[in-house]
């Protein structure tokens, strides 16, 4: 396993979307395209952030502000930085955007079997507020949708 120097997390540019775009491949049954990724990382109501460790890119997390809900779309770490923290700084630094705005909550959906997933979000106090049957293919599976409130 690769050891911890240093995680970064910034904005996403327009330069990253090929890295993006290569790791939604490798983590997602159907991937953003690096037009999709592009796209959104240009959209006025997107946050997109990406992480670095050791000067390599390790991972990102996106999603779209509307009104003052937040909804994650996706959030990946390329599997030799797993484990090491990256996607906890990732939405770690989401959350801190966040509780600078108006923000009410941040919600998504993830795979009811991604138990390392869903106990990341449960570590920053997401609640499972339920299923969504059969919300993914390839292969099929229901949803939870963990959702974090903030407090106002």
């Amino acid at each position: 396993m690769m050891q911890r120097t240093d995680i970064i997390v910034n904005d996403a540019v327009t330069e990253d979307s090929p890295l993006i775009a290569e790791l939604e491949k490798k983590c997602f049954s159907l991937p953003w395209s690096e037009a999709q990724i592009l796209n959104e990382i240009q959209r006025e109501d997107a946050l997109f952030l990406k992480a670095t460790c050791n000067d390599s890119f390790a991972g990102y997390v996106s999603g779209q502000l509307i009104y003052n809900e937040f909804y994650i779309s996706n959030i990946a770490v390329c599997e030799h930085f797993r484990g090491l923290g990256v996607a906890s700084e990732l939405l770690n630094e989401l959350i801190c955007r966040l509780r600078k705005t108006e923000c009410v909550f941040i919600t998504l959906e993830v795979r009811e079997s991604n138990i390392p997933a869903r106990r990341l979000y449960e570590k920053f106090d997401f609640e499972n507020l339920g299923i969504r049957k059969n919300f993914y293919s390839r292969p099929q599976e229901n949803a939870c949708i963990y959702t974090l409130f903030f407090q106002k």
